[in-house]
């Protein structure tokens, strides 16, 4: 059947990994703002994934709220975040393959446990029809984080959003495909007709419908256009 819609990862597959994974959880610009922050910080933000592994959250809104309050405690700044949000590269072939996408007429969407800020880079770049992600900032005058708007799209929580999107457009399982890298991925992937995992974790790769290992450095995103036809 023909593929009306492609659902995509953020970070780690538009996106190039920011951090390496640590505890198990795909990298994000979540460790890479701890990091920045110092090494009380970074220490606490790795406690939340242990908690997270272990079942200690009643959800993922819950696990944001818990890392929000890492932030603020050690002085998260707007500067920082946008420069940390602007200055991940996309993988090579990214552009060309949305472009591609676009003149196929093939709606996309991305769908992320990672910022808005960064989604919404995406968005206009590459022309996405749909971005949904975790979490919003909101920042003083001064550049000081003040509020948050959070959405609970991570994990089993991806697929939620996404099939918000397949009804609007009145979409079945078999015309939707999916791309990520992240174990966090398998419940949207598992939803759709045809799964891609790009250079992802094992547990992805081994329940998607196809798998792309290239070699790190040599990464390029037009390869999934193979599996598009």
């Amino acid at each position: 059947m023909t593929i009306e819609l492609i659902i995509f990862d953020m970070e780690g597959t538009i996106y190039k990994k920011a951090v390496h994974s640590t505890n198990g959880i795909a990298p994000s610009i979540w460790t890479r703002l701890a990091e920045h922050l110092g090494e009380d910080a970074y220490r606490e933000e790795e406690a939340t994934k242990a908690k997270w592994n272990r079942g200690g959250y009643s959800g993922y809104v819950e696990w944001m709220e818990d890392t929000i309050r890492i932030h603020q405690k050690y002085g998260l700044d707007r500067q920082f975040f946008e420069e940390v949000t602007s200055s991940v590269e996309y993988h090579p072939g990214v552009k060309e393959t949305f472009s591609e996408l676009k003149k196929r007429g093939i709606r996309t969407a991305l769908v992320s446990g990672g910022f808005k800020a960064q989604a919404d880079r995406a968005l206009m770049d590459l022309k996405i029809d749909h971005a949904f992600a975790a979490c919003e900032y909101l920042w003083d005058k001064d550049g000081r984080l003040v509020h948050w708007n959070l959405l609970p799209c991570d994990y089993e929580g991806k697929l939620d959003f996404v099939q918000l999107i397949m009804r609007e457009h009145g979409l079945s399982r078999e015309e939707c495909a999916f791309v990520g890298d992240g174990k966090n991925d398998i419940a949207l992937a598992r939803a759709v007709g045809r799964s891609i995992a790009f250079n992802a974790s094992p547990e992805l790769q081994e329940i998607s419908t196809y798998s792309i290992n290239q070699k790190p450095g040599k990464e390029d995103f037009r390869a999934i256009l193979d599996f598009m036809g």
